[in-house]
């Protein structure tokens, strides 16, 4: 294997992509999104295509992908946005047959030692990969935090 890519689904996930052989943090993108006309406004959906399009440059990878689920006090319409989101990554790296592992957030956060907290995935990030520290100065930059800590999950269990 050559990379290691951790996902953070939904609109405002990224894609942190690690080197298996060095163990360091490659690259991280925000999830590619399109607009999209909804009635009299428009509304932000991952794009299916960018999303392959980046993918489809990377053999020899494992993708991990974070599980998730419904979030208590969330409504109807913004849970089905959110799996919506997550399938269209789920048949993405399907369709693109890459071996891919599922973790869910209990079990990823605990690993890594990320603390309790709005920014404790960036700030965790910012400690783990100081180099890259920028990427994760932002309060935004919590889902690029987020795929980067998912993919380290994957790379430290299996090292």
């Amino acid at each position: 294997m050559s990379y290691v890519i951790g996902i953070d689904p939904g609109i405002s996930g990224a894609i942190a992509v690690f080197d298996w052989y060095t163990k360091k943090l490659v690259e991280i993108i925000d999830m590619p999104t399109l607009e999209v006309e909804s009635g009299k406004t428009k509304k932000r959906h991952i794009s299916a295509v960018s999303l392959a399009n980046y993918l489809v440059g990377f053999t020899d990878t494992h993708i991990v992908i974070e599980k998730v689920g419904a979030m208590p006090g969330q409504g109807v319409t913004s849970m089905f946005n959110f799996g919506r989101s997550a399938g269209i990554i789920e048949g993405v790296v399907a369709a693109l047959e890459m071996p891919n592992t599922y973790v869910t957030p209990a079990t990823w956060t605990k690993a890594v030692g990320r603390a309790a907290g709005k920014d404790a995935s960036r700030m965790r990030a910012m400690e783990l990969f100081p180099s890259k520290a920028d990427l994760f100065k932002r309060a935004k930059d919590d889902g690029r935090a987020d795929a980067a800590l998912i993919a380290y999950w994957y790379i430290t269990k299996n090292a």
